[in-house]
């Protein structure tokens, strides 16, 4: 097997993994969700580069001549050191892309898209990695940038519905809306909020459209494996999938069956950093 890996700090990825395989189901896939130490969005720069770069490594170690790092604060804090540092020096064959370039390209695509809010981690919305690729890639579009700290601890913990929930979505809502009243979009900047994503509707106004990245991950990596095909060339095509874990695996299944709409069955693993 040569596989695509797919990496994210829990399962919040598994919104982009659904998308890929749903897309590009041919291919050979193996996820990692180092559930041991999510969320990221706390963690310092060098902390979350360890743990990153631990991960991709052991998507390597698997053959992985791809890996998808399908989490906003690993994109913005860790991706470009590994790109820069880690690929040429120690494997100029194998390649790391990230959540939040193709995610500034989409908008940029999207004249439409004119006073954007975006939602994310504090890791992401402190990293300042949007509002730099908006600045070069769609420099006329006005960016809110708004922490929401709380939501993927809600959501890892099971949490997709309820009054608690509703509360932070309305806080985050106004906070929002107080920094600019004439937002037009509103980005969910984190793997995780997809699965929440009905539940920011009834939040948010009808006029806002809301752009989810998990609709915009995977035709990126079609159009990629597209304009690359000596790697694409190298990837494996069995449909196999395979899921590793950091932390209990039992809790993962549960709620990537439940998202997935297939039984997962994954593999608790170490990792060495």
């Amino acid at each position: 097997m040569a596989p695509i890996g797919v990496f994210d700090s829990g399962f919040g990825g598994l919104t982009v993994f659904r998308r890929i395989v749903e897309r590009l189901p041919a291919y050979d896939y193996l996820y990692l969700g180092d559930t041991a130490r999510t969320p990221y969005g706390n963690r310092s720069f060098e902390a979350v580069l360890r743990f990153t770069r631990a991960s991709v490594e052991y998507l390597f170690e698997h053959n992985c001549p791809l890996v998808i790092i399908a989490c906003n604060t690993a994109s913005a804090k860790a991706l470009r050191t590994i790109q820069q540092r880690d690929l040429p020096a120690r494997y100029p064959e194998r390649r790391v892309l990230g959540v939040i370039r193709p995610t500034v390209e989409a908008i940029a695509a999207r004249p439409e898209c004119r006073a954007v809010a975006l939602w994310a981690t504090q890791g992401t919305v402190r990293s300042e990695s949007f509002r730099l690729e908006l600045a070069r890639f769609a420099p006329g579009v006005r960016l809110v940038q708004q922490a929401c700290p709380l939501l993927v601890p809600l959501i890892e913990a099971g949490e997709l519905a309820g009054p608690g929930l509703e509360f932070f979505l309305q806080k985050y809502w106004r906070e929002t809306i107080a920094q600019d009243a004439e937002i037009d979009t509103l980005l969910l900047a984190c793997t995780h909020y997809p699965l929440i994503a009905g539940r920011i509707r009834e939040v948010v106004p009808e006029r806002v459209r809301i752009v989810s990245q998990d609709e915009l991950i995977a035709p990126s990596l079609e159009d990629y494996l597209r304009r690359h095909p000596e790697m694409e060339a190298r990837l494996s095509r069995g449909g196999a999938r395979h899921f590793f874990t950091t932390d209990i695996s039992e809790h993962f299944d549960e709620l990537a069956r439940a998202f997935l709409g297939a039984p997962v069955q994954s593999e608790k693993i170490d990792l060495r950093c």
